[in-house]
């Protein structure tokens, strides 16, 4: 169930992003989500594609300073108040969420959330506990 994310550090100057996006695009690497935090002077860009092993290898051939993070995806109904439950159920369970961010598109008329928490595996476990189980990369288009 765990999905790996990409993490890559930039400067914060113009063209970084397009750079990478251009190597991914070359490599006929496809973006799934994407998440950007910046500082003053660095960014951190998190990706998840559709070859996250394959992206890895040539991001950092390219000079890209990178890391890879386990995460977990998360499809939650398409209407007002669902992600609110999900996140219930986390801090009731004390699930401490680091960040979160949306994948492209629906899945099956559904939104899907990318989680980053200290314990993939323990968050798996209490998403399941209510019925609300992770999604496999599969379902994502993700193939490694």
């Amino acid at each position: 169930m765990t999905i790996h994310q990409i993490s890559v550090f930039l400067e914060n100057r113009a063209g970084q992003l397009a750079d990478i996006t251009a190597v991914l695009a070359e490599n006929g690497i496809n973006l799934r989500a994407i998440h950007i935090a910046e500082t003053s002077d660095y960014g951190v860009l998190r990706i998840i594609v559709d070859r996250p092993q394959q992206a890895a290898a040539i991001l950092l051939e390219h000079g890209f300073i990178l890391s890879m993070t386990p995460v977990l995806a998360v499809v939650v109904p398409d209407v007002p108040g669902s992600l609110s439950k999900v996140l219930a159920v986390l801090a009731q369970e004390g699930v401490d969420v680091e960040y979160m961010y949306s994948v492209f598109g629906l899945v099956s008329d559904r939104a899907c959330m990318i989680f980053r928490v200290a314990d993939v595996e323990r968050l798996a476990k209490v998403l399941e506990a209510h019925d609300m189980a992770p999604v496999s990369g599969g379902t994502l288009g993700i193939y490694q």
